[in-house]
């Protein structure tokens, strides 16, 4: 049996050569964009959807085709005929599609007090 380092050479990082995953090193940058969503990390969010639910959790992440993935998620329907509003239901971590997604309102508050809503401090 062939030991780990002939297996797995170290100039190798998930089938990279060194050369290439210093690049990788350079693409962290600092634009606004990431500035923002780095701030938004953690954050209380609202995301209205194309077929009228409103999902709010904590903003996990998201990705280049713009899904969303909220922590803490609970499922709000859109009120019916009467005004009736049914209750809250609990999805936990959910991944909404960003084809889906309407409009997206963040709470700014939790930004002006240090260490709140941060899931890991």
């Amino acid at each position: 049996m062939k030991d780990s380092s002939t297996l797995y050479p170290s100039n190798l990082v998930l089938g990279l050569t060194s050369r290439e995953t210093t690049g990788l090193k350079k693409r962290h940058d600092t634009s606004p964009g990431r500035a923002k969503l780095e701030k938004w990390l953690h954050s209380s969010m609202k995301i209205e959807m194309t077929d009228g639910r409103t999902l709010v959790g904590s903003f996990v992440c998201t990705d280049r085709d713009n899904n969303i993935i909220l922590g803490s998620c609970t499922e709000h329907l859109r009120p019916d005929e009467d005004g009736r509003e049914e209750e809250a239901r609990v999805l936990g971590l959910a991944m909404i599609p960003g084809r889906h997604i309407v409009s997206i309102c963040v709470d700014e508050a939790l930004h002006s007090r240090p260490n709140q809503g941060a899931l890991y401090t």
